[in-house]
């Protein structure tokens, strides 16, 4: 790692733009363009939705980059270039996945469209026996129960049929449990541990998507699960159920979905062989990361200071998309997300840009957050700058919709400080400030925070047009947009000009760790803002199962399914004990009175 002089660090998720509407040109002789002029051409279709790794994203950072030459930002020190490369998988195809059943009598059954690799499986060939193993579900006690599929089957030197999901007939607190150890990974992570040779993974017939291949989503990890694994359709498996006496498989499913941890699987007797080709490509992305030295001979302990953002979006919905099929294939924009706070962290460069600095400032602009936060955990592993040298990190992501003078400042948990010190510099903005102290945040602030970096985090909240082409910048609050920026650079200026470093507070995570999917859709659009008694909503998707149900923004859930509604985290519990097309209770306030309503949930693919 190379040992750089200090710094503040400062990024956002989106680039300046030149007032004529053409990209920036590099070079200090120029200003740097306004705020609207880096939105308008960043959330340009020209940029095509700054995918990472496509001719957009490449065409923001040239600009990114001029905008940082501009305000006289230079590369980190040691480094010539502003562009810090990363490696990911940019995508995953199957091959030409196959599948062989033979008996014992020599007969053989070839499959191929009816077989389709897993995203994260081993490119190889596996042969072995064939043993059904339920769901595949391994659940260590909690609360005196415990789940295991493996409990009286030896799977070592075999190849394992699972279902997909987990019982479609549980209830309650164990429908919400079960759902928290059903993700594929985790279930191929078990066989290999447990030394099977392959698995195949089947959705049932009383599941959503019943006998579907399963579809190879973008798994951004370089790394596969060590296991040949794949998806096949359910004619696939009602064929290796005909060779199982007294039992069909819709009837072995329904036996496993009351939830009773002690239906066994069993072996079927057949030989299986799995060819399993998975082709990833391997791609590199790329941070766009400015500097700013200090201007004072003996700049101050943990030397550098961060600001943040992410300047890559959906591209054409490749991943992540919540448009309607009406909208597949457009362009993904993303004013908001994040043009909005590439926009501010550049605005509060330039005004760092000109103040005295006892740390150094950074200006990062990460690329991969909406595949996995891809650029801010490499800078953070691998970056120029040691985070063990890095006095606090501010990250702007979604700061471009302000509604009723509303700002969230996110992750106040992490430093003692944060409370003060936002109330403090408001005293000139006058925001409604929303706080938040939860650091576990889905944006890169919590790449730091995994650092033992006091962060924060600053968001103008979620909104009808999130991730849908719709997100444009005719959306965009530019008044309040500039306000923002000036915000951030005077809460970065106070943390540079400071002696002491912030402290930084461990924070024990209330979320729940490992929940696996959300099978549903209800339509509804959270509002992080304020820690409130319940679930605020800031909106409900146009035609979606909340707008059905006469939700509307504003209206806070109290209650949901019967499980009582405090905070984000009961609400994703109660969720997990949704099922499509199955009507819930919930009940909620609208300006103080208590209503209920009956809310359908809708399968998600």
């Amino acid at each position: 790692m190379t040992k750089v002089a200090p710094v503040v660090v400062v990024s956002l998720a989106v680039l300046a733009v030149g007032s004529g509407g053409a990209f920036a040109q590099s070079g200090t002789d120029r200003e740097p363009s306004s705020i609207r002029a880096n939105v308008e051409l960043l959330a340009s279709d020209a940029l095509e939705g700054r995918f990472t790794g496509s001719a957009g994203i490449r065409q923001a950072a040239d600009h990114i980059i001029a905008e940082l030459e501009a305000i006289g930002a230079s590369p980190l020190p040691g480094l010539g270039d502003f562009r810090l490369p990363f490696e990911y998988t940019g995508s995953a195809r199957d091959g030409g996945s196959t599948l062989r059943l033979e008996t014992a009598d020599g007969r053989q059954w070839d499959y191929a469209d009816s077989v389709r690799g897993l995203s994260f499986s081993e490119s190889a060939t596996a042969s072995g026996p064939l043993v059904f193993a339920g769901y595949g579900l391994v659940i260590p006690e909690t609360d005196g129960f415990s789940y295991d599929s493996y409990a009286t089957l030896d799977v070592a030197d075999k190849i394992v049929l699972v279902l997909r999901y987990f019982p479609e007939d549980s209830e309650g607190d164990l429908r919400a449990l079960f759902s928290r150890y059903a993700g594929l990974r985790f279930k191929a992570a078990e066989l290999r541990r447990r030394g099977a040779r392959g698995m195949v993974v089947v959705t049932g017939p009383r599941s959503p998507g019943a006998g579907r291949l399963i579809r190879m989503t973008a798994d951004a990890a370089v790394a596969d699960s060590g296991i040949a694994a794949v998806s096949v359709t359910g004619g696939v498996v009602e064929a290796l159920f005909e060779r199982v006496p007294n039992r069909t498989f819709e009837e072995a499913q329904r036996e496993l979905d009351a939830g009773n941890p002690h239906v066994a699987g069993f072996e079927i007797p057949v030989e299986v062989t799995i060819d399993a080709r998975v082709s990833r490509e391997r791609r590199t992305g790329y941070n766009v990361v400015g500097y700013l030295p200090p201007t004072v001979a003996n700049p101050a302990e943990k030397p550098y200071v961060a600001l943040g953002a992410h300047y890559d979006h959906l591209g054409h919905g490749e991943s992540g998309s919540l448009a309607g099929a009406d909208a597949a294939g457009e362009v993904h924009n993303g004013a908001d997300d994040n043009a909005s706070g590439v926009a501010a962290v550049l605005a509060a460069g330039a005004v760092l840009a000109g103040r005295e600095r006892a740390r150094g400032v950074v200006l990062g602009f990460w690329s991969g957050e909406e595949i996995g936060l891809l650029g801010s955990q490499d800078f953070v592993a691998h970056g120029a700058v040691p985070m063990s040298e890095v006095a606090a990190y501010v990250n702007f992501d979604m700061v471009g919709r302000m509604r009723n003078n509303a700002l969230t400042a996110q992750g106040l948990g992490s430093s003692g400080v944060w409370p003060d010190l936002v109330d403090e510099v408001n005293a000139a903005f006058g925001f409604d400030l929303q706080r938040v102290s939860d650091p576990y945040l889905p944006t890169d602030s919590i790449s730091f925070i995994g650092a033992d970096v006091p962060s924060l985090a600053l968001f103008t909240g979620s909104h009808e047009d999130y991730h849908r082409p719709s997100d444009d910048t005719a959306a965009i609050n530019f008044p309040d947009l500039d306000r923002i920026a000036r915000y951030g650079a005077e809460v970065a200026a106070r943390l540079i000009a400071e002696p002491a470093p912030p402290d930084y507070v461990a924070v024990q995570r209330t979320a729940q760790p490992g929940r696996a999917m959300t099978r549903i859709s209800t339509g509804t659009i959270p509002d992080y803002g304020a820690e409130i008694e319940g679930l605020r909503l800031s909106g409900v998707m146009a035609g979606g199962p909340a707008e059905r149900a006469g939700l509307q923004g504003g209206d806070v859930i109290v209650e949901m399914a019967g499980v009582a509604v405090g905070n984000i985290y009961d609400y994703m519990g109660a969720l997990d004990l949704l099922k499509a097309d199955e009507p819930a209770a919930v009940v909620f306030l609208r300006d103080g009175e208590r209503r209920e309503t009956r809310l359908v949930p809708v399968a998600r693919d």
